[in-house]
Parts: C-alpha cells; sequence; structure tokens
C-alpha cells in the first residue's frame, strides 16, 4: 500500500519543475510568505518557506545558549526559528546568492541581527574551525542533475551535495551534537540512510507530515547523532 501510494518521479518532476518557475517569477522587490504565524521575505530566485521543512521546525530542539548551523538556509526560516528558541549564536549557509539576500532581510525584519549571521558558503566550505552544538539541514532531496542554482534546492546532481554533508558534518559537531535532517518521501531516503551510517551516526525519523490536499507527498525530519561507541575489550 504505501509503495503504490508514492508519486511517480515524472508527478514529482512536473511539481518540481512548476516550484521552480514559481521562484523565479517573484518580482524584483519580493514577496512575503507566511509561515506557520510568521512572515518571511523572499527575492527571485529562493527557495520559499515550505511544507518540507515544517516536521523538522516543529520538533527540533535548541536549548537556550546553545549554538547552531543551518546548512541550505534558504529564505533563513529553520535559522530564525532556531533564534526564536534562544540559541545564543546561529550562522546560517547557503549556495544562492538570492537565497543569502533573503535571509539577511528576514533576521533582521525578525530582529536577530546580533544572534545570527549568514554567509554565502558551498557546504561547510567558509565555516572555518567553529563547531555547534546543533546543525540543522534542509538539502535537496532528489539524485537528479540540477541545471542551475534554483533548482539545485531540489536537485543534487549525482546526490553530491548529500554525500559531502555526510562525510564533513562531524567536524562541525561539538561533543554530543547533533543533527536535525529533512527529506521527503520521494527522495533518497535509503541513501541517506546509508551515508549517516557509513559515516558514524545513528538515525531516527523524529517526525513526518504529509502535504496539504496531496497524501501522497510526505515529509520527514531524522535527529542523527555520532553513534554511541562500544565499550572496548578488556
Amino acid at each position: 500500500m504505501r509503495a503504490s501510494a508514492l508519486p511517480t518521479p515524472e508527478q514529482v518532476d512536473r511539481w518540481q519543475a512548476t516550484r521552480q518557475k514559481a521562484f523565479k517569477a517573484v518580482p524584483e522587490s519580493g514577496r512575503t510568505i507566511t509561515y506557520l504565524g510568521k512572515k518571511f521575505h523572499v527575492y527571485p530566485n529562493t527557495f520559499w518557506p515550505f511544507l518540507d521543512s515544517q516536521p523538522l521546525v516543529r520538533n527540533f530542539r535548541v536549548k537556550p545558549g546553545e549554538s547552531v548551523l543551518d546548512v541550505g538556509t534558504g529564505s533563513g526560516v529553520i535559522a530564525i526559528f532556531a533564534c526564536y528558541q534562544g540559541a545564543s549564536r546561529v550562522l546560517a549557509l547557503d549556495v544562492n546568492p538570492a537565497a543569502i539576500r533573503s535571509a539577511r532581510r528576514n533576521l533582521k525584519a525578525h530582529g536577530f541581527e546580533g544572534v545570527m549571521e549568514v554567509r554565502r558558503s558551498d557546504l561547510f566550505e567558509k565555516v572555518g574551525d567553529e563547531q555547534f552544538d546543533v546543525i540543522t539541514a534542509n538539502l535537496p532531496f532528489r539524485d537528479k542533475p540540477a541545471p542551475d542554482v534554483v533548482a539545485r534546492s531540489q536537485w543534487d546532481t549525482d546526490f553530491r551535495t548529500n554525500t559531502q554533508f555526510f562525510e564533513q558534518a562531524a567536524r562541525y559537531l561539538k561533543p554530543g551534537g547533533r543533527i536535525y535532517f529533512a527529506h521527503s518521501n520521494f527522495g533518497a531516503v535509503e541513501e541517506v540512510r546509508r551515508l549517516a551510517k557509513q559515516a558514524g551516526f545513528s538515525i531516527r525519523l523524529m517526525a513526518r507530515s504529509a502535504a496539504e490536499r496531496d497524501q501522497e507527498r510526505q515529509f520527514f525530519a531524522f535527529l542523527i547523532k555520532p553513534a554511541a561507541r562500544h565499550g572496548r575489550a578488556a
């Protein structure tokens, strides 16, 4: 039953291509999106706040004073909700210049200039040696060639972005740190699980939700942690 309920790749292709056209068609002045009761401004070519991140945003936890690294921030939604939870330091990264512009506007609009910083970075490229209590990530779900930076918000050519994320993430986590990771039932779920375990992480499904008016597309939030070490033999 579950397998038959999945949307076909062709259906997902059409839906995602339509969304990419909509991202590009935003007026130069931008548009405002209401997401979970808060307003976010997006400029052309920025991935909008959407249902895909809601299981993560509704369920991730940041303790007051913790530091957060948000990878693939888009309009800055996840990073800003981390600020609202009391994070003392939030660094938001994206490779897309339009997303950087949108996220910087939104951090100011929400009043988090003293907490949140936005940097243009291809994954961890511009992080330096800093480590964080929490890493959040909403990366492209599907292994599909991406012809431009807008498509890269949904498609991951040869799954390189996801692969590199899991190869490098551990070095940016403080001891005892954790990762909150968004994904979908129409994405490469088993590949994500494999990459996480291969990199020495445990991974479990934390939350899920179905798209409005479309019960076939479901969005997930995973909790990922360094795998517990077994005691050494005597």
